[in-house]
This record gives structure tokens, sequence and C-alpha cells, in this order.
């Protein structure tokens, strides 16, 4: 991959989010052109869908919730988990989080949450380390957008989660009720209906949750 950067900038546009218009990211309009110019800049097929260029609908939900309740990260160490676009991480920072840890294995994760930062007026720490072959980081609260769309990972996030919850970290969690989302043990928060497109879903709105998990997992 030569510029991550200029690759984003070159195949993307800079849009407000639809739930959460205080925040504009750089995003593609169409899954299929970006996910093919991905492979061919990497090299490789049969890669996963670009979840950086779209703003899905679990992590616009959590980043709705954390603007109209700063008071959950505010002075708050917060982690990002499956950044994508780092809008999770941008809106706990707008919401007065002390600091914000977007985490991704994907090689174009850190140029987007580094682009989106700077175009928020936030500083975002990223890690392309994968978290979840480690135990939860020490941080007062772990967000998760969008996490639970497919076996196995579901299964080593909510591992990953309820063990952190175990110990006292507020865990957070955006779906529009995935496949996979495990409902037991957790409590919701909010629900929303969120604008999103049929490029990325199967309906132009997706009813979409916002939940914390039970420190008893």
């Amino acid at each position: 991959m030569s510029d991550p950067t200029a690759f984003i900038l070159a195949n993307t546009r800079l849009q407000l989010v639809p739930h959460a218009p205080e925040i504009s990211l750089w995003l593609a309009d169409e899954v299929t052109p970006i996910w093919r110019l991905t492979e061919e800049e990497l090299g490789e097929m049969g890669l996963p869908p670009p979840f950086w260029a779209f703003a899905w609908a679990g992590g616009q939900g959590l980043a709705r919730w954390l603007l109209d309740n700063p008071a959950e990260v505010a002075g708050k160490r917060v982690l990002d988990l499956a950044a994508g676009s780092g809008l999770v991480g941008i809106a706990a920072m707008q919401a007065g989080a002390v600091s914000a840890l977007c985490a991704d294995i994907d090689p174009f994760c850190a140029a987007a949450v580094a682009l989106n930062a700077a175009v928020n007026g936030v500083t975002l720490g990223f890690t392309d380390a994968d978290l979840l072959d480690a135990p939860p980081p020490e941080v007062e609260v772990i967000c998760a957008g969008d996490v639970f769309y497919e076996q196995p990972m579901a299964g080593r996030v909510l591992a990953w989660l309820t063990a952190a919850a175990a110990r006292g970290t507020r865990v957070l969690v955006g779906d529009p009720l995935r496949t996979y989302f495990p409902r037991e043990g957790f409590d919701l928060l909010a629900e929303y209906a969120v604008p999103t497109t049929r490029e990325l879903e199967d309906d132009a709105v997706k009813r979409t949750r916002v939940w914390t998990l039970a420190s008893s997992g």
C-alpha cells in the first residue's frame, strides 16, 4: 500500500454523519467500488468490506448516545474497539473524554482515523494490535459498535467484553440487532431509528440499540 491517506482522500468525500451531524467523516458512497479498490491497493482478493469507509448503524447509534450523555465519558479514558472510521472515538472526545484509543486491524484504519480526527478537531490514539488476544486495557469505558456481525468474532468479542465488565469497566455496545448479538447480560440504554443506506443494510433506516454489559456478564 503506497499512501493510504491519499487513497482515502481520492476515493471518499467528506460527509455529515446522518444520526450524529455534529461529526463529519471521509466516507464512500458505494460499497462495491471502494471494496474493489482496496483489494487492488493491497494486492489481495477476498478481503473483508472496508468498514472504515462507512458510518454503520451501530456506531451511529452509540455516537449519538455519547453525545447526548456526555457524563458517561467526560474526564475518562475510552477505548473504541473495532473503530473503523473512528466515529465513536470522535464522539467520545467531543463529549469530554480525556483520551480515546481507536483499535482496528484494518490496514487503512490508521489513516482514516487520523483524517477524521483532524477534520473534527480532536486527538485520537490508534493501535492496529488485535486487542482480543490480550486482557482488556486499563480504561474506564470500552465502546463497541457493530461487532456482532459474524461468528466466531462475536464469541471472542463477548468473552473479552465480559472480562472487562467483570473488573468494573463500563462496556457500551451499539448494535442494530445483528444476527449474533447476544442479548442476555445486556441492559438497554436507548433505541434509535438510524438513517443508513441500502448499499449497506437491508433497510434505509435501521432500528439500532445502545446497551451496557452488566458487570455479572
